[in-house]
């Protein structure tokens, strides 16, 4: 164990009134790791807190989790009227650069791509329509918000390294015409992301204020599957990101994110649309169409929640072996898969009505 253990786990305890991990704050001095021992001393805005025995029994708690036989030592001092001001103006200014960026009156949409369970491909769908916007000509951006499988890199052969810097700002790498951040970026190969809820969202909180957009037409956020609190983090930084559900036909599938659409609608964010991935297979030989998992499980996803149903992407094998080479299949347009996306692009640009669809095919 070492001092950065410790502050992974203290940067799971939150100022309940400034509602930002402690660690980020600035709040955290002066470590303590020993063999018998394990604290910090806690800076609190006032000497005079009212909610320090709650930031106490947090912290405690925090270190308690990780401390083995070591006796946990939590001290508290408090900020001058410098380091408040300097906190101050620090929080109002990624505040402002966030909403400036994407938040109401900004000319960036943003779209958070959604799923109520993992394995319907929505890192496939996400990767694969920000290269059909680029296609288009516009400035895109995508975050990879899916920290506990993120393969956003792979999909966009980008290499696993940290991104270069610029004045304490984040440069994101760009492929195919998409600037791309990714907490892939981060992670050794194979390692696993184990924190908690606030370590999450200060990750999010950085991709968006620490990292030099510029001023992208599109920002698309894969999510992680299911609701969380990411997703809470995007809906509450971001109020007006619209949300699309990716699911595959299957009645399971569509069932679980049927959940996604309704947080969105809980928290005031418009879901633009449902588009239903492995929707069928087209034999090579014939021509035919087979509905491996079924059919009208997206459909009945947007007929349930009064939006369209965006697309249907076909099963294909040359996706997952574009996924993999880190050669998205929306590239070429002149293929199936390629087609699909360039739609369902050119219907969330408002230059393509959908139309009006069953909840089956025709072969």
């Amino acid at each position: 164990m070492n001092q950065e253990d410790v502050l992974r786990a203290l940067a799971t305890v939150k100022d309940p009134e400034l509602q930002r991990d402690i660690v980020d704050l600035g709040m955290v001095r002066d470590i303590v790791l020993d063999d018998t021992r394990i604290g910090a001393t806690v800076v609190l805005t006032t000497a005079g807190c009212p909610l320090r025995n709650q930031i106490r029994a947090d912290v405690e708690e925090a270190l308690t989790a990780i401390a083995g036989s070591r006796a946990v030592e939590v001290k508290f001092d408090a900020m001058s009227a410098q380091e408040r001001d300097a906190l101050a103006d620090r929080l109002r200014e990624r505040d402002q650069l966030v909403q400036s960026l994407f938040g109401p009156g900004s000319k960036t949409r943003t779209i958070a791509v959604a799923s109520g369970k993992g394995g319907v491909g929505k890192s496939t769908v996400t990767a694969n329509l920000a290269t059909a916007l680029a296609a288009r000509g516009h400035a895109v951006a995508l975050i990879d918000a899916d920290v506990y499988g993120p393969t956003i890199p792979l999909m966009m052969g980008l290499p696993a390294v940290p991104p270069e810097t610029h004045n304490g700002k984040m440069l994101p790498p760009e492929a195919h015409g998409v600037k791309v951040v990714s907490m892939g970026f981060f992670l050794p190969d194979n390692e696993p992301v184990v924190w908690r809820g606030p370590m999450l969202s200060r990750a999010i909180e950085q991709f968006l204020g620490d990292v030099l957009w510029g001023s992208p037409d599109y920002l698309l956020i894969d999510l992680p599957p299911g609701t969380g609190d990411i997703a809470l983090t995007i809906a509450q930084m971001i109020p007006g990101a619209e949300l699309i559900v990716v699911s595959t036909p299957q009645e399971a599938a569509a069932r679980t994110a049927i959940k996604a659409a309704k947080m969105a609608r809980m928290t005031k964010q418009r879901v633009m649309g449902v588009i239903e991935n492995m929707a069928y297979f087209v034999c090579p030989d014939c021509g035919g169409r087979h509905y491996i998992f079924g059919r009208g499980g997206a459909f009945e996803i947007a007929r349930l929640m009064d939006t369209q149903l965006l697309g249907r992407i076909p099963l294909d094998q040359a996706t997952r072996e574009g996924g993999d080479a880190g050669v998205p299949a929306a590239l070429d347009p002149a293929s199936p898969v390629g087609a699909a996306f360039a739609e369902i692009a050119q219907i969330i640009d408002g230059s393509l009505e959908r139309p009006a669809e069953s909840g089956d095919d025709t072969d």
